[in-house]
């Protein structure tokens, strides 16, 4: 997933349910990318966030590959893919984003 692209089946990821608090980072590289207190249920079938750790946590790339455009979200330390960003979905979020992310690109650390 991380180095082509991929998408993971939905409902099946480790972190699609997660409701430990935390931070998610790049499973490549070990990057902080989301934390817990920006997740929430979208009953995507993926782990869903309305905002990076840091803007700079992230890059984005269009993707046209599946006959529309779609912003792809890549880790910006290693450039593994993460998943994608949505915009405009009607979600009760600070932000009106929902970044679908692929629980695979992902390793949760526990907050202490």
């Amino acid at each position: 997933m991380l180095r082509e692209a991929g998408t993971e089946a939905p409902f099946v990821g480790e972190y699609t349910d997660t409701k430990t608090e935390g931070i998610y980072s790049c499973r490549a590289c070990g990057s902080e990318l989301f934390r817990s207190s920006g997740k929430f249920d979208s009953h995507c079938g993926w782990p869903s966030f309305f905002e990076p750790l840091a803007k700079e946590s992230v890059v984005y790339l269009e993707d046209s590959a599946m006959g529309r455009v779609r912003t792809e979200v890549r880790c910006a330390s290693c450039g593994g893919h993460l998943g994608h960003v949505f915009e405009g979905e009607g979600y009760d979020t600070p932000t009106d984003l929902r970044y679908c992310i692929n629980s695979i690109s992902l390793r949760m650390q526990p907050s202490t």
